[in-house]
């Protein structure tokens, strides 16, 4: 008689295969119908943003694409990109490019955008499709991941409702406005989908027992992290989520997390080729080092305290935030978010929430607790942009809760399904009655979350409704501030607001002055308003705020330049229009001493010199400038006029030949300068 054979184990089901829809009795059919589910997210989270195709580049956009002479350079670019830090190619000089502490090493976006240049040119338009596309995938692979989390086969109702339940509130939120109606923001998105992805991988690899997947995990794990740095927090999550959805041994998961621990050391050893190691000291100056303030004239670093005060206060903000998104903007530099202390009410409020937040992780990580993971995920994946361990170069961004927020949005997933289940029986899931009131509530959160992103995309057309929109809510950033007051003078000088230039520039000069006031010693801020002053035709105070620019930094070139410009300009005004040969003459010889090779200041110190009957140094000065425009054909006229006073037939002659070959209009008398 032979041996019964010994009953074959089925390994669990895969959460991409789940059992059919209509064992889910009383449900509609779209509620489990996990195709149709995952392209409607998709499609719902790439129209939520639909309406920032139109706008135009913003914000860092300059440093990363339409500046960076990498990515402008297209294909031949790349290998710049690869070997140099993110900023180098919008700076174009080494120092420069880790004004941040660390430096920042992020070339796969920057290579998506210099191909992108190399296929279409310069096109806002294929920014923001391709960033669209790219955040309703990431919404699209986190729905498959929550599947994959909670698998249908082991409490179908449960599974579907939360994935999706999660997955639209994270498409819906506002606070992700800053990301995806930012072109830039495409780092932070990569950076999400590769981690996102990577665990996706990894989880089905570990049910359906494919290798080949690991080696997928690894792959989008490490393109995440060459997206952007943050990727790398996956490293503690991918094992928390092994142990509370899995029933994995230690060695397992450790087995499983290998593929995503070797793509973080491939990423940190070419990290270290390029950059080096450590994260360097943080730069004196307030707008990249906001743990600075201002004593005695001279800038300290913050006490412990006050630091600490400040990291929880905007630990704080990114709570309140996620749960009101109501006042957003980009921009909470210094003094937006001011110097805390722990006597301040919102310091002690944070702390008691995360410890809160901390206890109720620990408490319940033993039972496995899934809102227990959602917290987990959520710190961890703050962690790194908190400014608690290292800092990161401003207090907060909302574009750095992008990643945690998935955790936020999971705990309500998850919380809003135990409320389904308290009028339900013990071990039984609950019907779609009971979950009817869930998903209304739902519904009119994710609509609400909508009609907020929608508004807040249209702040981002932009660089002026950027700036002019988000200063009425970051009042006190003097980045902003200076920010709004250089766009008001960018947006003066075209022709079409010729009208309304003096306007615009004070309107500049008031901006201008309050970010002074925050920040006195904001060199950026004295350049911008020397130049609205200069415009202004009030040359003393443009002056004056160039020469402050440079007793902050006496190798601050550009404010040096634009100081030699201005006493340009003002001698121009007061030879010309004023009739003061004297003063003019003045500010022409300081323009001479600044900018030596200006054809302007030197065809100007020829005509003032002529005017003054002192034909040999008007002689001087034109021939100087006919070395600097040989081309021209006014410099050629000139010199034709003076040797004409000093009596040079000859050379007059042969100067007035060569003008008139090289402009026609010099062939008929002109008038006497």
């Amino acid at each position: 008689m032979s041996k019964p054979k010994k009953k074959i184990m089925q390994q669990p089901a895969a959460a991409s295969q789940p059992r059919p829809a209509d064992e889910l009795k009383g449900f509609p059919a779209w509620f489990s119908n996990t195709r149709m589910m995952r392209w409607a997210l998709f499609a719902f989270s790439f129209l939520l943003y639909a309406n920032t195709l139109l706008h135009d580049y913003a914000l860092d956009d300059a440093i990363v694409i339409y500046d960076n002479m990498f990515v402008q350079d297209g294909v031949s670019g790349i290998p710049g990109i690869l070997a140099k830090d993110t900023f180098y190619g919008f700076f174009k000089e080494a120092g420069k490019a880790n004004l941040v502490a660390g430096g920042r090493y992020r070339p796969l976006t920057l290579v998506l955008f210099a191909l992108e240049h190399q296929l279409f040119g310069k096109s806002p338009f294929m920014g923001h499709l391709i960033n669209g596309l790219l955040y309703g995938l990431t919404v699209m692979v986190l729905y498959l991941l929550l599947l994959q989390l909670f698998r249908p086969a082991q409490g179908q109702v449960r599974a579907y409702f939360i994935a999706f339940a999660a997955s639209l509130l994270f498409a819906a939120h506002p606070i992700h406005t800053e990301v995806v109606a930012n072109i830039k923001g495409a780092d932070e998105i990569v950076a999400l989908l590769g981690s996102l992805a990577a665990l996706y991988f990894s989880l089905r690899a570990y049910w359906e027992k494919k290798t080949l997947l690991n080696v997928w995990a690894g792959l989008v794990f490490f393109l995440g992290l060459l997206s952007k740095e943050n990727a790398i927090t996956f490293l503690a999550v991918a094992p928390l989520a092994y142990y509370f959805f899995t029933k994995a041994s230690a060695g397992k998961i450790v087995q499983q997390s290998l593929p995503l621990v070797a793509a973080a050391g491939a990423f940190l050893v070419i990290r270290y080729a390029v950059m080096g190691w450590g994260i360097g000291e943080p730069v004196r100056e307030m707008m990249n080092n906001p743990f600075i303030k201002l004593a005695g004239n001279q800038y300290v670093d913050f006490t412990a305290a006050e630091r600490l005060a400040t990291v929880l206060f905007t630990l704080g903000k990114y709570v309140q935030l996620l749960f009101f998104p109501l006042v957003l903007t980009h921009d909470y530099y210094p003094r937006q978010i001011g110097v805390m202390n722990f006597s301040d009410f919102g310091v002690l409020l944070s702390l008691l929430v995360y410890v809160a937040l901390g206890v109720y992780a620990l408490l319940r990580l033993p039972k496995k607790d899934p809102v227990s993971f959602a917290i987990l995920y959520f710190l961890a994946t703050l962690s790194i942009v908190s400014n608690l361990f290292f800092p990161i170069g401003t207090h907060m961004a909302e574009r750095l809760a992008f990643m945690p927020s998935v955790g936020f949005c999971l705990a309500l997933a998850i919380l809003g399904y135990r409320w389904a289940r308290r009028n339900t029986a013990q071990g039984k899931q609950p019907g779609y009655r009971q979950l009817t009131p869930v998903l209304t509530v739902l519904a009119i959160v994710a609509l609400a979350y909508s009609g907020r992103a929608l508004v807040r995309n249209m702040a981002w057309k932009d660089n002026y409704t950027l700036f002019t929109t988000d200063i009425l809510n970051s009042p006190n950033s003097a980045k902003l501030q200076n920010a709004v007051g250089g766009e008001l003078i960018t947006q003066a000088v075209k022709p079409e607001n010729d009208a309304q230039r003096p306007v615009m520039l004070q309107e500049a000069v008031g901006h201008l002055e309050k970010a002074l006031k925050i920040h006195p010693n904001y060199k950026n801020a004295y350049l911008l308003l020397g130049n609205a002053y200069n415009y202004l035709k009030e040359y003393e105070k443009s002056v004056d705020a160039y020469q402050k620019a440079l007793s902050i930094d006496p190798e601050y070139a550009d404010a040096r330049r634009n100081l030699g410009i201005t006493y340009r300009d003002a001698g121009r005004y007061y030879g010309e229009q004023k009739g003061n040969l004297s003063l003019a003459l003045d500010y022409l010889n300081k323009a001479y001493e600044i900018i030596p090779k200006d054809y302007d200041v030197l065809r100007l110190l020829g005509v003032a010199n002529g005017l003054n009957k002192n034909p040999m140094l008007a002689l001087e000065y034109f021939t100087l400038a006919s070395e600097q425009q040989p081309e021209n054909a006014e410099a050629w006229w000139n010199l034709h006029l003076v040797h004409t006073q000093l009596g040079n037939t000859g050379l007059s002659e042969q100067y007035r030949k060569k003008a008139m070959e090289m402009d026609p209009k010099y062939g008929v008398q002109m008038p006497e300068q």
